[in-house]
């Protein structure tokens, strides 16, 4: 169950709200969502990013069209679109800078597996594996070349100790409830359980609220 569905079961007039109204609601959560979860999210789906990305450029062409007009009514319309263009435009950015820095501070991490490859969109995909050959070559020609060839593996797993660099999956985040939810969390000195209500927020670490998240009872803020 996503968001979606979530706001379709408490809210019936959800679908009557723009299918562009949508989005960006979508892209909104999806940015605080990125940025708040230490570790990379799945890329969204359902076509959002092409939808918005057609947006833009739809809104791109009508501004230049626009200017140059020099009727006041006009002229009011065209920064009413430039400032809602930028909201998009700055959303985005924030959003794929957010997911390439962690893809730059764990990319052997993201490509070690089929389920972790499949959190990238092709473009990440592809901009993760050049990433990693470029630092491997460079590595290899400042210092790797002179140690033993077993030594020179960056993913290298021997010995039960693993050379890849991964996310802390227990750092703390802050969750809202998107229903009345049993809530568990590990603590230093025991565990523990709460009864949590729908609008709460709760503060966890990642590992114990992702899978509230990912079923659909809660969302990062």
């Amino acid at each position: 169950m996503d968001i979606d569905d979530i706001l379709r079961e408490v809210d019936p007039t959800f679908h009557s709200v723009p299918r562009e109204k949508r989005d960006l609601q979508d892209l909104t959560r999806a940015w605080v969502a990125e940025r708040s979860a230490p570790e990379l999210l799945p890329w969204p789906a359902g076509g959002l990013f092409e939808r918005i990305n057609d947006r833009i450029k739809r809104q791109i062409e009508k501004v230049e069209e626009m200017t140059g007009d020099m009727d006041p009514k006009t002229n009011f319309v065209l920064i009413v679109i430039q400032t809602e263009l930028e909201r998009f435009k700055f959303l985005v950015r924030s959003y794929l800078r957010a997911r390439i820095a962690k893809i730059d501070r764990h990319t052997l991490h993201y490509l070690s597996t089929d389920d972790l490859r499949a959190r990238l969109s092709e473009m990440e995909l592809a901009y993760a594996t050049r990433h990693q050959a470029l630092l491997h070559n460079h590595y290899l020609s400042s210092f790797l070349s002179s140690f033993p060839p077993s030594l020179q593996n960056l993913n290298d797993t021997s010995g039960n100790i693993t050379m890849i660099d991964a996310p802390d999956l227990d750092a703390a985040v802050f969750i809202r409830l998107l229903e009345d939810t049993v809530v568990q969390g590990r603590g230093v000195d025991a565990d523990g359980e709460m009864d949590g209500r729908e609008s709460d927020i709760v503060i966890l670490r990642w590992s114990d609220a992702k899978p509230l998240v990912e079923a659909g009872r809660a969302e990062l803020v």
